[in-house]
């Protein structure tokens, strides 16, 4: 690292305050749940160069996507709702590539034969993961069973999330990097730590720790113009009001 003091954008602390997000090009967020461009940013930045492959098994509107695009890096995306994958592929019509690639696949990523599609484009192994699943079922992205935010229970999501863990880690490179963003959940008069349950998913598959990062967020679309009516609910119910959200950053050892 001779020329560490050439990465001044690079962010080495456990918080990351974020003021606004970055809109700029053909980024959007108008849809619901997704997170902001500096995390696939930071992490691409960090942890991943020119030329790798990056796969985010809950695509979405495409934030990561896009984000590899813009650094240089080749790009996999998989989303369940077949409407959401297409708009994500028109709307990379309008970006310039330049010798990027990137590939979009519709489908449930803890089922689908990932590992024949990459055979099939001549790619073995990818160099990150990204992981941004939903936070259970506070937002219901889709009708489809499949989904993870239609899970009935903790219990069930949590399984089905390690579904998808075991059918992509391992098409990650051994000793190469993935990150998990996830945030928790108030239910019942009671704090559920999703993140942390979701943290022990890798733990228990024999991935290395190597941080926890703490992300700020102001106000949601979910609770866009009520933060009065949320104060209220807190004080009167004796909680605090979600600010921040996880990035746990894992390395695979095997």
């Amino acid at each position: 690292m001779k020329l560490w003091h050439n990465y001044n954008d690079i962010s080495t602390d456990s918080l990351w305050i974020i003021d606004k997000r970055d809109n700029s090009g053909i980024h959007s967020g108008h849809y619901h749940g997704n997170f902001i461009p500096q995390i696939p940013y930071q992490l691409f930045s960090r942890y991943t160069k020119k030329g790798d492959w990056i796969l985010d098994p809950f695509m979405g509107s495409g934030t990561s996507i896009i984000e590899a695009i813009n650094m240089e890096r080749n790009a996999i995306g998989i989303e369940l709702q077949q409407n959401v994958a297409q708009e994500v592929s028109d709307r990379l019509g309008n970006i310039k590539i330049n010798d990027t690639k990137y590939l979009i696949f519709q489908g449930d990523s803890g089922i689908l034969d990932i590992n024949r599609q990459l055979q099939n484009h001549n790619i073995n192994k990818v160099q990150f993961i990204i992981y941004h699943p939903p936070y259970w079922d506070i937002i219901k992205f889709s009708n489809d069973k499949q989904d993870l935010s239609n899970a009935d229970t903790l219990q069930n999501f949590l399984y089905k999330f390690g579904k998808t863990i075991d059918n992509t880690s391992k098409l990650l490179e051994k000793n190469r990097y993935c990150a998990l963003v996830i945030g928790d959940k108030y239910a019942n008069s009671q704090i559920i730590p999703l993140g942390f349950y979701c943290m022990n998913l890798f733990m228990e598959r024999n991935f290395l720790m190597k941080a926890i990062i703490v992300k700020n967020f102001d106000e949601t679309k979910g609770k866009n113009g009520t933060k009065a009516i949320w104060r209220y609910r807190a004080l009167a119910s004796d909680f605090y009001i979600f600010k921040h959200e996880y990035i746990f950053v894992f390395k695979k050892l095997g």
